[in-house]
């Protein structure tokens, strides 16, 4: 797992197992979100598998599935919402990371 920060409270990730939710949650990290749709890549694990693999370690996880390429406003306003109601770092993850740092500038703009 490669972590990069994107800002102070907003870091980006590949693709996790539900297996490295207690390594997260060792991190410090008290929320994640996926941006990944289910099924888009073949051995992912579903959202309902990392959730229950978050919960087990003491993490909320949110889930915010961005189609590769197609940010949308609805995306970008479901992730404002994360951000606004969650303290301290929060990791977020897709197939390489990128949609996420990009989805987390956009939202910036308005």
């Amino acid at each position: 797992m490669s972590i990069r920060t994107i800002d102070r409270n907003f870091h980006v990730t590949g693709q996790i197992k539900p297996a490295a939710m207690q390594d997260i949650a060792a991190l410090g990290y008290k929320t994640v979100i996926c941006m990944r749709p289910d099924k888009e890549g073949f051995f992912q694990p579903t959202f309902a598998d990392m959730e229950a693999a978050a919960e087990a370690a003491g993490i909320k996880a949110h889930y915010i599935p961005v189609v590769p390429g197609a940010i949308t406003p609805a995306n970008l306003a479901a992730l404002k919402s994360v951000l606004g109601t969650t303290s301290g770092p929060v990791l977020a993850y897709c197939a390489s990371g990128n949609r996420c740092a990009s989805a987390f500038e956009m939202s910036k703009q308005g």
